[in-house]
């Protein structure tokens, strides 16, 4: 998958210094990755969850670093594209005021 804002994710690990490693594998695994579907996704990241944001588009979330934070993304299948749109904290991401702007 080509992701987008890839150096976005670069930026958020360095700023999270406690998610970097993740932050990493999760932009190495998904850069090698042809996922055609969320089942596939699941199979790599089984908590990965659809959600529907204000716009009423889906987002997939990714759980970070044991839970810790949420990488919200907009992946398009069918074009194999990964967009990051949002690295927050459990607690920020449980506000839910983020599906506002997507």
């Amino acid at each position: 998958m080509r992701i987008i804002h890839g150096g976005t994710v670069k930026g958020w690990a360095a700023l999270h210094r406690d998610a970097a490693e993740s932050l990493s594998a999760w932009l190495k695994n998904a850069s090698h990755a042809t996922w055609r579907n969320l089942a596939e996704v699941r199979q790599v990241y089984p908590h990965a969850d659809p959600v529907v944001v204000d716009s009423g588009r889906t987002a997939v979330v990714f759980n970070i670093r044991g839970n810790r934070y949420r990488l919200v993304t907009a992946i398009h299948y069918n074009r194999q594209v990964i967009y990051t749109l949002r690295f927050m904290t459990h607690a920020e991401y449980s506000k839910s005021r983020w599906k506002d702007a997507l």
